[in-house]
């Protein structure tokens, strides 16, 4: 007691935050840390280093980290780091050029005075492409992995973007941030625009949960196109949504919240099925539903019709991207768990590339006779399903027809009856 304890280390600086892609609030994280600690901010991304000139990227860095040095205290962001800090090699110009602005980073980063108070922070969604020695300790000191906003983050999102417009005093922002799975901070930005440029454009002064709704599906999946098609073309989309919601219901798969058959985007109608809860994992079990909720569609079509058309076609690459992952990633088939699909490597010149899978000719056959086995599978279960519950998929089908879309309430009351 009364007694000092001092400890020798040295505190971490420079960061790099990893992304997937579809996190792209990597400029407005590393602009929130320069707020908070109230020094000024200097940003560039990768590829603007880069010039046919030989030297033009080096003489821009001497100049970004320069001018940050001059303020004493500051951050500097490069964005998009792996356009310049990819593994080096290689021999010709454009080479030449990335390798000597990446060394002149180098050289600035080992330069700091151990007590300037000027911190890099860099951004990259190809972690894997970086030259090590741009990431050892020393350099970027730690490795800040960024990933979609879980639950809690989009409600602090939410609750941010929601300042300053007029919404209604029942909008349970729980509830909007349950159905905002897989949205990034930019998406929930968006969405609430969207929905604050809807009420103005009817002439409303407060948002509603509704309009939340469709503003979401309209950041997701695009604006409604009222096309002109047959009857015949819209009941054939009608059995074909119906044909997933049902799949979907008797797998005990997550809550089907509103089907559609009005066109967005690409395609002529919908069944939402947001996540109950922010995926972590996939169990085998659920997958093979998952794979036989995608083939919903498809048996619908074949059991009513007796034919099949192009609108399946998502469907089926998303059932088999699936077979194909469980078989040659995750070890979920009868081969055992071993991973027999393509391995990412680097070349000589820095460059990242797919190598084939090293299995012989037999061996890969066997894999892809696993792959069909599980999408027929997949198929064969959707098709049974449908079969056994054909009243319920004519009714869904005929009040698809009648009202264009149905929401959860709706669905679930046909399905109880």
């Amino acid at each position: 007691k009364g007694k000092a304890v001092v400890y020798d280390f040295t505190v971490p600086k420079n960061h790099s935050f990893v992304g997937n892609g579809l996190v792209n609030h990597n400029t407005l994280l590393a602009k929130a840390v320069a707020g908070e600690a109230n020094v000024p901010f200097y940003s560039m991304a990768g590829s603007e280093f880069m010039e046919m000139l030989v030297g033009v990227g080096a003489s821009r860095v001497r100049d970004l980290f320069g001018t940050a040095k001059k303020s004493g205290k500051a951050i500097i962001f490069i964005d998009e780091i792996d356009a310049i800090g990819r593994v080096r090699g290689g021999m010709d110009g454009g080479h030449g050029e990335r390798e000597q602005t990446l060394n002149q980073i180098l050289v600035e980063m080992d330069g700091f005075d151990t007590n300037m108070a000027v911190v890099v922070l860099a951004a990259t969604n190809r972690g894997d492409l970086l030259d090590p020695a741009l990431m050892r300790p020393g350099r970027f000191d730690r490795r800040v992995v960024l990933e979609m906003p879980d639950l809690k983050a989009r409600i602090g999102i939410i609750q941010i973007h929601a300042k300053g417009k007029p919404f209604v005093e029942n909008i349970n922002w729980e509830a909007v941030a349950r159905r905002t799975v897989g949205f990034s901070g930019a998406d929930i930005e968006n969405m609430l625009n969207e929905s604050a440029i809807k009420i103005a454009r009817e002439n409303r002064l407060l948002i509603t949960m509704a309009d939340i709704e469709e503003s979401a599906l309209k950041v997701k999946m695009g604006s409604e196109k009222r096309r002109d098609q047959s009857d015949e073309d819209r009941l054939m989309t009608a059995y074909h949504e119906a044909g997933h919601a049902i799949v979907n219901y008797k797998e005990d798969l997550d809550t089907v919240t509103k089907i559609s058959i009005v066109s967005r985007g690409m395609a002529l109608g919908f069944t939402l099925i947001p996540p109950k809860k922010d995926i972590v994992h996939q169990t085998k079990s659920k997958l093979i539903k998952t794979m036989a909720m995608a083939m919903g569609g498809r048996a619908a079509e074949e059991i009513v019709f007796g034919d099949i058309t192009t609108g399946a076609s998502s469907d089926i690459s998303h059932a088999t991207n699936i077979a194909r992952d469980m078989v040659t990633e995750w070890g979920m088939s009868e081969l055992g768990p071993i991973n027999w699909g393509p391995q990412i490597d680097m070349n000589d010149f820095g460059k990242a590339w797919m190598e084939p899978a090293k299995v012989s000719e037999i061996m890969q056959s066997k894999v892809d006779e696993e792959i069909k086995k599980l999408a027929n599978a997949a198929l064969a279960e959707a098709t049974k399903i449908l079969i056994e519950n054909r009243e319920k998929l004519d009714q869904v089908a005929k009040l698809l027809v009648l009202k264009e879309s149905i929401d959860e309430a709706e669905f679930e009351e046909v399905m109880r009856v």
